[in-house]
């Protein structure tokens, strides 16, 4: 993807640094130093993400290898991450209703309204053995650093690329913002002005999918964008709690 020469912005109180502008030199991409905010706090409030502790978010969606259910729970409880007091997402994915991944993240919001994620504790299970952790990182463990998840602003920041993670090597996924005036319909409900990205994982090729954040609900759609699952859809069936 061609990325155009400009400098790293300051955005609000914080430094993205995007990847033409802050390479530096290494073979391996960008230098990552993000201004972070003094003012995180677990209270979400973000319209396009919010994350009202109680609140149960649950999406279903069809694969090739069967029906996939994915429930997402804010918890009630919190995580002290660096300092900072950190909202945590327990999100569990079924296939078929056997669980195949369970994930808890971590949340903060600064006082500008950017999400920030802090990290992850992410398990890939199979016949209720975990086989797999890759993909968890947390901010302040090897050199891990956290990124924005969703802007306070959004409408600030179309088609700039923005680091969501980073860990070298094990976390680095990628966000854009593409429009703010989507309008989509699944099985909840219908909506309007709503968000829509590309995010993407940099280590992983063909990894790209669009998602639509609509204001109240968060992530109501996922769309897959690239191989061989492309087209594949989980869309946002329930909302509880909170």
């Amino acid at each position: 993807m061609n990325r155009p020469s400009i400098p790293c912005p300051l955005v609000s109180s914080l430094t993205i640094c995007l990847v033409a502008a802050c390479n530096d030199g290494s073979p391996t991409g960008p230098k990552y130093e993000p201004e972070i905010p003094t003012d995180l706090t677990p209270d979400i409030t973000n319209p396009f993400l919010p994350m009202a502790p109680g609140t149960v978010y649950t999406y279903e969606g069809d694969t090739e290898d069967g029906h996939e259910t994915n429930t997402v729970e804010v918890l009630t409880t919190t995580r002290t991450i660096m300092g900072v007091v950190a909202t945590i997402v327990h999100d569990q994915v079924f296939l078929d209703g056997n669980l195949t991944e369970e994930t808890y993240d971590w949340f903060a919001q600064d006082g500008d309204g950017n999400v920030w994620y802090l990290g992850e504790d992410s398990k890939e299970i199979e016949n209720g053995h975990v086989v797999s952790t890759e993909g968890s990182w947390e901010w302040g463990v090897d050199e891990a650093l956290p990124g924005v998840i969703m802007w306070g602003s959004p409408g600030e920041h179309v088609g700039e690329e923005y680091r969501q993670e980073y860990q070298k090597g094990e976390a680095e996924d990628w966000g854009m913002v593409v429009s703010l005036t989507e309008s989509v319909s699944v099985s909840y409900d219908s909506f309007t002005g709503c968000l829509k990205t590309e995010e993407w994982n940099a280590l992983e090729k063909k990894s790209r999918e669009a998602k639509y954040y609509c204001s109240g609900a968060g992530v109501v759609k996922e769309v897959i964008l690239q191989g061989s699952n492309a087209g594949e859809t989980s869309e946002l069936v329930s909302i509880t709690g909170g």
